[in-house]
């Protein structure tokens, strides 16, 4: 077997005229390509000043390494790729080539404003109220609202319901979840929604036994429940399919998909829905 790589180390510079999150997160995803690379993060938000700049600059010649950056000021973003440039360190801008891309695009220049993406608009506050609506509606909670929804999502316990609805509404989509629980019927509201999309989440059920055996050891529970025997838990995932089915609600298997995936089909779904209405 051959010896595993040295360990390298980065110093690397993010600097944001804003809250630094869009930097950060290319960032993160980029450096987890990289085996064996181990980066020292330093963060520089908020940064709209030459005399802001110039203390970055002194945090660069004090650790030396790459500068991603996201400054759309060019002047001040022009100090310091003139200083990296000095000092023979890597700079990257990387908001450049997509908005000379759009620029290029629409035939017009973009207004340079530092932290533009965060001003409170209307997107902004539609996303606090789906939001609230989100918490208000978690795990079978106001059902008799749940016609207000755009979305509704029911599974059996452990399909990430939650942290799913949660992320829609970050989204911007009012979501609710009602747990699905055998032997006991769903209320009435749920089968008398018009407005939402209602989609059923199912998971298989070797893996959602496991899911639930660690739920329980995180809560230091370790006596054996029919809430993880094997046959009940495949039983209680069958007969929630056979629900969704004659519901004809459209059916996502979560097993093998992120938070993410989910909501995003979710939302593909929603979309696709709003299309076909008249």
């Amino acid at each position: 077997m051959a010896d595993s790589l040295p360990t390298k180390h980065l110093q690397l510079h993010l600097v944001s005229d804003a809250t630094g999150d869009t930097v950060r997160s290319v960032a993160r995803a980029c450096l987890v390509q990289f085996e064996g690379v181990e980066a020292t993060e330093h963060f520089w938000v908020l940064v709209r000043s030459p005399a802001q700049m110039e203390r970055v600059i002194d945090g660069i010649v004090a650790n030396p390494g790459l500068v991603l950056c996201t400054v759309v000021d060019e002047g001040v973003r022009g100090t310091l790729e003139k200083a990296c440039r000095q000092m023979n360190v890597p700079f990257v801008a990387l908001l450049d080539p997509v908005m000379s891309a759009i620029a290029g695009f629409v035939g017009t220049r973009s207004q340079g404003l530092p932290g533009r993406q965060h001003e409170l608009d209307a997107a902004y506050f539609s996303r606090i109220e789906a939001m609230h609506f989100t918490m208000a509606h978690d795990d079978g909670q106001a059902t008799e609202s749940l016609n207000n929804a755009d979305v509704v999502l029911v599974g059996v316990s452990r399909t990430s319901k939650t942290p799913t609805c949660i992320y829609l509404a970050n989204r911007g989509l009012k979501a609710a979840n009602v747990p699905f629980v055998p032997d006991i019927p769903l209320p009435k509201s749920v089968s008398a929604l018009t407005h939402p999309l209602v989609v059923g989440l199912t998971v298989n059920p070797t893996r959602l036994v496991q899911i639930r055996r660690n739920r329980l050891l995180m809560l230091h529970e370790e006596k054996e429940t029919s809430y993880i025997d094997s046959e009940r838990v495949e039983r209680e995932v069958r007969e929630a399919r056979r629900l969704f089915l004659s519901k004809n609600w459209p059916v996502i298997d979560v097993t093998r998909r992120s938070i993410e995936e989910t909501a995003a089909a979710i939302i593909q779904l929603h979309e696709q829905r709003l299309e076909q209405k008249p």
